[in-house]
């Protein structure tokens, strides 16, 4: 259903015909609509993970320095994720829809899942990119939230979409989402690998830098 509409448009009325069972016994399986999708979410992202930490090793070059190796990054993760529609529409949905009408114990299990195939990919990230240490970790999650947040807007509307075609000069704000995802992950991998090490940890213990 998800390769034919958007999360917005998916009704568990429609979810329970199409799978021949009364809305009352998909219910019995699952709290809401939210909690399928949440389910979908984490096999989806769980795959994602999976082919990304198989590819990393072949498409970065461990003899290039560390920005040329963050720009390899950069590709591969924006590139996989824009061959992954559905992830990323049901990412887009996550905070505002998918986490709604759902259980906390739910909630629960499923973000320690998604934590833990985060920590994979962050480990898979450190091995070819080593310069990033801890910070690997926070880098993949905002590589996540970034591809949430821009495959809405490089998604617009007929009325958007009316006025960029009505006005040229808005052109530069009709994101195309493969190169802005690439350009903006190697912008956030860049600036990591510029940061001096240990500067994230010192502002997440609550303590301020000293100025030396």
């Amino acid at each position: 259903m998800l390769d034919q509409m958007p999360v917005s448009e998916l009704s568990l009325n429609e979810l329970s015909r199409r799978v021949g069972l009364a809305k009352s016994n998909v219910l019995r399986y699952f709290e809401s609509r939210e909690a399928v999708l949440l389910e979908l979410l984490d096999r989806a992202f769980r795959q994602w993970v999976d082919e990304v930490t198989g590819k990393l090793p072949v498409a970065i070059d461990p003899k290039r320095p560390a920005d040329q190796r963050g720009d390899q990054l950069a590709a591969v993760l924006a590139r996989s994720l824009v061959r992954r529609p559905v992830l990323c529409d049901l990412i887009s949905a996550q905070p505002g829809v998918l986490e709604q009408n759902v259980s906390v114990d739910l909630v629960v299990r499923f973000k320690r899942s998604g934590l833990g195939s985060l920590h994979a990919l962050a480990g898979a990230v450190r091995r070819e990119v080593p310069e990033l240490g801890e910070d690997a970790t926070g880098l993949c999650l905002m590589s996540v939230v970034i591809a949430g947040a821009l495959w809405t807007h490089a998604r617009p509307g007929p009325s958007a979409l009316g006025a960029y075609q009505a006005d040229p000069a808005l052109a530069d704000l009709h994101l195309d989402l493969p190169t802005a995802l690439e350009r903006t992950l190697a912008t956030l991998i860049a600036g990591t690998l510029a940061r001096p090490p240990g500067r994230a940890r010192r502002r997440r213990s609550g303590r301020p830098a000293v100025a030396r």
